[in-house]
This record gives structure tokens, C-alpha cells and sequence, in this order.
């Protein structure tokens, strides 16, 4: 027995000599392939706009009648996955976005008669960037007094890319509309035209004219639609000629401050109002016709189109008599009739804030909280369209003292100041200033003696000089500039005679010089350049139009939004908590307008979505716990004021530290008290919205009347009418309405949902960070500061949309992206080829179909059919996930077969090996040996 213990550990010890001897092969890793860059559109010039390259190819043109050995070879090549199957990692994506500018104006026969030329638009507007990613904006803080900066968190966790997958690519087309639609809107600014101050009899050239823009809406809006070019974005570019008897006016919705001051003292003006029986319908009524500019809009980097007369003049010819009707209906009538019709055309139009607020302040006879609008010289309609007025103005709006980005009076490019000022001098300002340049030349001579042909180069830098500034490019030529042609000539004989032998070689060398620059000269001629050298004015201001435009896009096409992962939900379901601090009956008696809150709601929604509202009422007299979330949450700040004046102005504020408010509120929705019936559906959103309504003036972190946070909106409601505010518009403070805060509301609703922000927010590349820019904080929404209204744009519908498609979109990449980490890194071998071929098909099947999901959606979405693209949603992120489990599957197939495979033990021989075998046979031969049987003795 104990023999056999012996042996055994012999043979143990020889094995474990052997393997310290030798070593252990181990499987060779298969190469890596680095991320590259998948563009999802081929935007490189001469060649499809889509590129096919992107969809793996037919699997039957790659798969082979039978395993070969080149099969097995070429997989094994590859060294992964990935790479054999040619599948690459996301890198962007593009989403193609239309965008018309349409110029008015610029025909030759509007102001300083300015003519634009296809040539140089294309020089300066191919250079506006065409391409660039979808941005967000992560988490804004609080203003810092007294700056009014806005502040963003740059650490926080983004559930996506701050810079985006998805990048826009737009395509400019240029729309040159002819002398008839310039005459059509002049006509209109005449016409619809009344004074901003009514309460005098002044007239005089700096008073300032309103054009009722709710008129002006109706010609935008008929003009896009007789063109149809309502499958693009439509800026349009006005530059109509300046009437001297109207030299300032803007555009405004409503009534101005001096007409709601005679409106407010206006008694039987009111009683007249109130009495009318028949409120007149839309007084430019313009009838439907359509004929279209062009069959679909030129996808291009950029094109040129010329509207002709016979494009508009049907268009035309309506416009002018729903004109005249206009100028008939007003003609004769008095300053209060005028504000009478005004009056009872917003009450029947379209406007609901409007129409709300009139209807109050005409029951009541208190018109304290009805506050005048901004007077603007751009407004984004409700439709795909937005205008910029370069004669209207100038105007001024933004933060009152500090802060960046204010829109001021020289923020739009001007054509009076920079054209203008420069060209079409008269003849004897020419003069004037001809002489002035030659005494100023000939100063510096003095009174020693030149050579002659010193004198003839100076006498030519002159003329040169002033026919490069006042003779090329002019439309009525100069009898000056032909003398000044005439006397070159006579230069050009003068300096051929300094050729001759007599002459130095100083002398000659100064003539020949001269003579080559003349050579070159077109500066009398009536003949027009093809590619003309534009003034330095023309260039400057169509510099700052162009990035004027380019700041129109940013801004109003496609904004930035809010950090934060926005989703689609097939219904929407709102909790509306309003909040008293003693228990209200009825919740009719609530001091809120419910329906033109849920209206407003409403609008927020896109047209496949179902809204449901669900409206509470909770006291803090009644409920403990949320008496004391309040209480913890209100606090209180010394805020310092710098006004419009210049006054400096301490004030203590109460406020709600939307925070700790969030955290209490938190707390309790913890307990279930204030939790929905569709707080755990899949296909249900709920947003609560917190309605404070306190009697002391309250706001949210000091300055905000209503807070978008993670999982929640806060709106807070006082008894002040007439709150000034930080902002200022023209010079004088913007007042805030803190009764009705619905506009505020809808805007923290809006972010809450879609990631919607102020238009004057934008991410800059420069800074990684938002920056503010106030030029586009117009139009009648909830997004701008110079208007009252809360009414959703096209514009920001659609980028409601949009945030739902590039969120689902930047999902499915970065899913897909992950599945294909998982390919790099699983290497291939032959002992996985059989196994790996019957996933293939199906790997390659799923892959094309979420590559042909993403092409359908940036083709339909291009087409501005977002409806149409959310319907695909859904499929994409089945179908995203179903590659994910595919390659997870193919996966986990190939991993037994790693682990079951064959090893070969190499071993390794050296001068330590062949010792160590001959001792272990020595030590074997001893224990093994046959022994000798001893003899048994009893």
C-alpha cells in the first residue's frame, strides 16, 4: 500500500516538471477597428444626396453556394465581426431642412433704389454655415444681479451629447419677388399705418407710426399660400421705399399707450364698444387662390429664383382692392371711431390673450393691467414665415442695464446708413469734393519744384481714387466723371511721351508703371463687369445681412433646447394643482382663465397626440404638509435694481426656491397624495403643474414667474398688475402682468415637454455654452418678451416635433453604436465560421432595416411631415432593439465554442531539460525496479 502512495506522487511531481518547463500557447486577438465616421447623407459635391453605401449590401450577392475556404479565410481576416461585415460606428447623421429668403424690395425700386444681384448673394450667403449640429442647452440658473447674465451648469450629467448626432443641413433658396409685391407692401404700410401718440395733433418727423401687424399676417400668410411655399421656412427680407410723411414707424399687435389712455377715459367710447351689435369680420379679407413658385423646393446648397410679374399679378390685383376697401372704411373718421374699429376687430379676430383682455378691462372699465406692446421691426407669424422690415425702425429691446446680446439700433444691417450714405452724391458735392482731394494731394508739394512727371502720377492717384468712389457702379452717371475720362486719356499721351531716350531711367521706369496700371481701368466705362468689385458698403451691409439671416436660423428654425431626454407619449395627461392659501368653493372662482390655460395646453401638443386634463384645488389651510412645503420653500432676497433710467433701486423679494420646493413636493408625491391615475403608463405622460396664487407679489428663484423642472412646473400668480421688470423695450421698462401669468406658464410647460427655451437662448460652439442674442424675442408667443401673446408658432411646433424624432433617432445611435462595440470586440476565428454564418443573414436583415427606418424618417422630416415621422417612432425603437438582441444572441452562441476549444501545449526544451528527465527516469527506475521475493520465516 504504502508502494502504491509512492509511485503515485512520482508521477504527479513529473507532470508538474513537465509544465514548469514548458509554457501555455494562447489565442492570438483579432484586430481592432477604430470608430469612423457614419454619415448617414453623402453631402459631397457630384454625387446623390443619399448614399447607398450606408445599407449593407444584398446578403446573397456576399454569401457563397458552400462554406469555402476562402469564406473561412476572409472571415478570420477580418479579425471581428464588424469589420467583416463592414458595419461602422454612428458618427452623424443629417436631417435636411428648407429654408426660402425672400427679398422685397431689392428689385431696384424700393429704398435708396437698391438692387441686389444674383452674384453677390451667392458670394456672401454661400458662405452662412449650411451645416451644423442640434445643440442643447444644459440647466439655466438664476440671473446674477445686477448683469443679468444668464448662468448654465457645464458639470451636470446630460443623458445625451450636448452637441449633437443629428446635424441640420440646410438648403437656401433665394426669391427675388418683383416690383408689384414691393408696391403691394408699401401699399399696406401707407394704409395700415396710424400715429403711435394720438393724444396731439403733432406731426412731425420723429414721431413714430404703428402698422397693425395682425393685417400685415394676413398678407404674409396669403402670399405663401397663393406661392405655396408652405413646405419651407420662409424669412422674408422687406425693403420697401421710406415715406416722408411716415420716416419712423414700426410694427405692433393691439393698441398703443396713448390709445388705451383714451380708451381708459373714454367712457361713452367703451359704452359704444360694449353695444355694438355687429362686430365687422376681418377687414383685409383676401380671397384663397394658389399658383405655385416651383414643384418642390430645390435641395440644393444654395439657388436663385426671380418671382415674375406674371407669378403675382393675380395676387396682385386682389391685394390692392382688399387695400383700398381698408382705406375707404377708415377715411373720414375720427381718432376714437378708428380705436372703435380696432377694438372690435380684436375682439372678433383670432387673438385669445387679446380678446380676454378686452372683454375684462371693457366689463370692468379698468384698463390698468392692459400695457401696450413693443414696436418691432420683426415679428415670426404663426405660420412658417417671419419678416425683417430693414426701413421700419430702429428699435431697441433687452435687458435694461447689462447683460449680452441686446438688440439695439444698430443690430439689423441698414440701408440708408451704409448704401445710402456712399453712392449718388450730386453734381456739385462731386465737385466739391474733387477739389478738396486735389488741394489735400498737392499740400503736401508746397512750394518746391517737381519734376513733371511727379505731378501727372499725384493728378492720377486722384482721379483714381475718386472714380473708384463716386463713378463705378452709379446708375446715373456723373457729367464730371466723363470730363475725368476725357482728361485721363490726355494723361495717358502725357505719360507715353516720357518714353523716349531723352528722358532718365528713373523717369521712364515711373511712366511705364503708371501706364500698366491704366491698362487695367474700367472705371468710366458704361459697361458692366461680370463679376463687378462691389463698393466696401455693399459688402458690409451684405455681411451683416447674411449674418443677420443666420442668426434667423438658429434662433427661430432650429433653436436649441434643453438638456434632458424628451420623449413621445401618445397622451398627455395634466395635473393641474392650483394652490390657495384658504379654501376656495368652486374652482370657476379661481382668479385663473382655465380654458385659455388648457387651450393653451392644447397647442402644445402635436396633432397625433390626446390631451387630457385633470384640474385640482388644495388650500394650505387644509392641507398641513403642504403648507409646510410652502413655507420651507418661500424665502426671501435682497435683489438690486438698475432701471431703464439709470435709477438704482433695492427691493426685498419673496420668492420660491424652486428646489427645496421640488424636494417637498417630492416627498409628498412619495405618499401618493398627489399622484395621478396614469402615473406608471407607458403610453401616458403626466405633467404636474404647481398653480401658487398668493396675494403678496411672489415669483421662483427670484425672477422667474413659472419654473420647468425634471418632473414637475411651478407657477406662481399675485395681485400685482403692473410688476417692472428687469427688461426694457425702446427705453422704457417692461411691465409684468403678475395676475395672469399664462404666458410664462406655457413657455416652463413647453421646456418641461420638449426642451422648448426663450428665443434669445442658442448654444455657441465658441463659448460651450449658451449664449443670448434678443434680435428674434418677437412675435405673439410664449418664447419672446415684446409681446403679450402665448400663441404657438409653426416654428416652435415643429421643433416640438423635431425634439421627439432626434431624441428617438440619438437613442437608436447610441444603441446601435453600443452593438457595435460588441462586434469590434468579438474576434473571429475559423472554429466560430459555421456558427457565426447562421446568424449572419439575420444580423445583416435587422442592421438595413433600422438604416432604412432613419432614411425614411430624415427624408419625411425634410419634407417638413413630422406627423408622418412620429408615426415611425415606435417601429424604429422595436426595431432598434431587435438588432441589439441580435448581435447580443450571435454573441452569446460564439462564446461556448471559445470555451470548448482545443489548446496545444508547447513545450520548451533548454539546458535544463534533458537533467531533469534523466533524474526523473533515475528516480523511476529505482522505485519500479523488480525486487528480489525475501524468504518467508515463520
Amino acid at each position: 500500500m504504502m508502494m502504491d502512495e509512492i509511485r503515485s506522487l512520482l508521477l504527479v511531481s513529473l507532470i508538474l516538471l513537465l509544465v514548469v518547463n514548458g509554457t501555455v500557447g494562447s489565442r492570438k486577438s483579432g484586430k481592432s477597428s477604430s470608430s469612423s465616421v457614419f454619415s448617414l447623407f453623402n453631402l459631397k459635391e457630384k454625387s446623390r444626396f443619399w448614399s447607398e453605401a450606408v445599407i449593407r449590401g444584398d446578403f446573397d450577392d456576399l454569401e457563397t453556394s458552400s462554406p469555402s475556404e476562402k469564406g473561412v479565410y476572409n472571415y478570420t481576416k477580418a479579425g471581428n465581426i464588424a469589420n467583416y461585415l463592414n458595419l461602422m460606428e454612428v458618427d452623424s447623421m443629417y436631417l435636411p431642412v428648407p429654408v426660402n429668403f425672400i427679398f422685397i424690395g431689392f428689385e431696384g425700386n424700393g429704398n435708396q433704389e437698391f438692387k441686389l444681384h444674383r452674384e453677390e448673394l451667392e458670394r456672401w450667403f454661400t458662405k452662412i454655415d449650411h451645416i451644423f449640429a442640434h445643440t442643447r442647452v444644459t440647466q439655466i440658473g438664476e440671473p446674477i444681479t445686477p448683469l443679468y447674465k444668464i448662468s448654465t451648469d457645464k458639470m451636470q450629467h446630460h443623458h445625451l451629447p450636448i452637441i449633437s448626432h443629428i446635424n441640420y443641413n440646410f438648403s437656401v433658396h433665394a426669391i427675388q419677388m418683383g416690383e408689384k409685391v414691393t408696391s403691394v407692401f408699401e401699399r399696406a404700410i401707407n394704409v395700415l399705418a396710424h400715429k403711435d401718440d394720438v393724444s396731439g395733433d403733432r406731426d412731425d418727423a420723429d414721431s413714430f407710426w404703428q402698422v397693425d401687424v395682425d393685417m400685415m399676417d394676413v398678407l404674409f400668410t396669403s402670399l405663401v399660400e397663393y406661392l405655396q411655399l408652405e413646405d419651407a421656412y420662409n424669412i422674408f427680407i422687406l425693403n420697401p421705399r421710406r415715406d416722408s410723411r411716415r420716416a419712423k414707424y414700426g410694427y405692433r399687435r393691439g393698441l398703443s399707450e396713448s390709445e388705451i389712455t383714451l380708451l381708459k377715459e373714454d367712457k361713452s367710447l367703451q359704452s359704444k364698444i360694449l353695444q355694438s351689435r355687429s362686430i365687422p369680420g376681418s377687414v383685409l379679407a383676401l380671397d384663397n387662390i394658389k399658383k405655385p413658385l416651383y414643384g418642390k423646393h430645390p435641395m440644393a446648397k444654395f439657388a436663385w429664383t426671380i418671382a415674375e410679374e406674371t407669378d403675382t399679378v393675380e395676387w396682385y390685383n386682389i391685394c390692392l382692392d382688399a387695400l383700398m376697401n381698408v382705406e375707404k372704411l377708415y377715411q373720414g373718421k375720427n381718432t376714437a371711431e378708428i380705436i372703435q374699429n380696432k377694438v372690435l376687430q380684436l375682439l372678433n379676430g383670432k387673438n385669445e390673450d387679446m380678446k380676454l383682455l378686452l372683454e375684462r378691462g371693457l366689463k370692468s372699465g379698468d384698463f390698468n393691467d392692459h400695457h401696450a406692446e413693443c414696436l418691432t421691426d420683426t415679428w415670426i407669424g404663426r405660420n412658417r414665415w417671419a419678416f425683417i422690415d430693414l426701413t421700419a425702425g430702429p428699435f431697441s429691446w433687452g435687458p435694461a442695464v447689462g447683460g449680452e446680446g441686446v438688440r439695439t439700433e444698430l443690430s439689423l444691417p441698414n440701408v440708408g446708413k451704409t448704401i445710402g450714405a456712399v453712392e449718388e452724391i450730386s453734381e456739385d458735392e462731386a465737385e466739391d469734393r474733387l477739389q478738396d482731394a486735389i488741394q489735400e494731394k498737392f499740400a503736401v508739394f508746397g512750394d518746391k519744384d517737381h519734376h513733371a512727371i511727379d505731378i501727372l502720377l499725384a493728378e492720377i492717384d486722384i482721379y483714381e481714387l475718386f472714380a473708384f468712389k463716386h463713378c463705378k457702379g452709379r446708375k446715373v452717371k456723373l457729367s464730371l466723371c466723363e470730363e475725368l475720362d476725357e482728361r485721363m486719356r490726355d494723361l495717358k499721351a502725357e505719360l507715353q511721351s516720357f518714353e523716349g531716350e531723352e528722358y532718365d531711367e528713373t523717369h521712364r521706369r515711373k511712366a511705364i508703371d503708371a501706364l500698366k496700371r491704366m491698362e487695367n481701368w474700367n472705371l468710366f466705362s458704361d459697361t458692366r463687369e461680370e463679376f463687378q468689385n462691389y463698393t466696401v458698403a455693399r459688402d458690409t451691409f451684405l455681411a451683416h445681412l447674411g449674418a443677420t439671416l443666420w442668426g434667423s436660423v438658429r434662433h427661430i428654425i432650429s433653436p436649441s433646447v434643453a438638456d434632458g431626454a424628451f420623449h413621445y407619449y401618445e397622451k398627455i395627461s395634466y395635473q393641474l394643482f392650483f394652490i390657495t392659501q384658504e379654501k376656495v368653493g368652486h374652482i370657476k372662482q379661481l382668479p385663473v382663465d382655465l380654458k385659455a390655460f388648457q387651450d393653451g395646453l392644447s397647442s402644445l401638443l402635436i396633432p397625433s397626440q390626446k390631451v387630457m386634463f385633470s384640474p385640482h384645488m388644495l388650500s394650505l389651510s387644509e392641507d398641513p404638509a403642504l403648507a409646510m412645503a410652502f413655507s420651507v420653500a418661500r424665502r426671501a432676497a435682497a435683489v438690486p435694481l438698475l432701471l431703464v433710467n439709470g435709477t438704482y433701486r433695492k427691493t426685498i423679494r419673496s420668492y420660491l426656491d424652486s428646489s427645496i420646493l421640488q424636494y417637498q413636493l417630492q416627498r409628498l408625491n412619495n405618499h401618493g397624495s398627489l399622484k395621478g391615475s396614469h402615473a406608471h403608463s407607458r403610453s401616458t405622460l403626466e405633467v404636474p403643474i404647481f398653480w401658487f396664487i398668493h396675494t403678496d407679489p411672489l415669483l421662483v428663484d427670484k425672477h422667474f414667474q413659472a419654473k420647468a423642472l425634471s418632473d414637475m412646473v411651478i407657477v406662481v400668480q399675485s395681485e400685482s398688475s403692473s410688476w417692472e421688470s428687469h427688461l426694457q423695450c425702446n427705453g422704457k421698462s417692461l411691465l409684468w402682468d403678475l395676475r395672469r401669468p399664462i404666458k410664462p406658464a406655457l413657455a416652463a410647460v413647453s421646456e418641461h415637454l420638449a426642451g422648448l427655451l426663450p428665443l434669445h437662448f442658442v448654444y455657441s460652439h465658441a463659448h460651450e455654452t449658451a449664449i443670448e442674442d434678443w434680435v428674434w424675442s418677437v412675435g405673439c408667443n410664449p418664447f419672446s418678451i415684446t409681446s403679450q401673446g402665448w400663441h404657438i408658432s409653426k416654428f416652435q411646433s415643429d421643433t416640438i416635433a423635431r425634439s421627439y424624432i432626434i431624441i428617438t433617432l440619438e437613442e437608436s445611435i447610441k444603441l446601435v453604436n453600443s452593438a457595435m462595440q460588441l462586434l469590434l470586440w468579438e474576434h473571429t476565428t475559423e472554429k466560430t465560421f459555421k456558427h457565426f454564418q447562421s446568424q449572419e443573414r439575420e444580423l445583416v436583415n435587422k442592421y438595413n432595416y433600422v438604416v432604412s427606418l432613419w432614411r425614411r424618417i430624415s427624408t419625411i422630416a425634410g419634407e417638413l411631415r413630422y406627423v408622418d415621422a412620429m408615426r415611425l417612432l415606435d417601429t424604429l425603437e422595436e426595431a432598434t432593439k431587435g438588432f441589439v438582441d441580435q448581435v447580443n444572441t450571435t454573441i452569446s452562441l460564439l462564446h461556448p465554442i471559445h470555451c470548448t476549444k482545443e489548446r496545444k501545449v508547447h513545450v520548451e526544451f533548454d539546458v535544463t531539460t534533458i537533467p531533469a528527465i534523466l533524474i526523473v527516469l533515475g528516480v523511476l527506475y529505482f522505485v519500479l525496479k523488480p525486487r528480489r521475493p525475501k524468504p518467508k520465516i515463520n
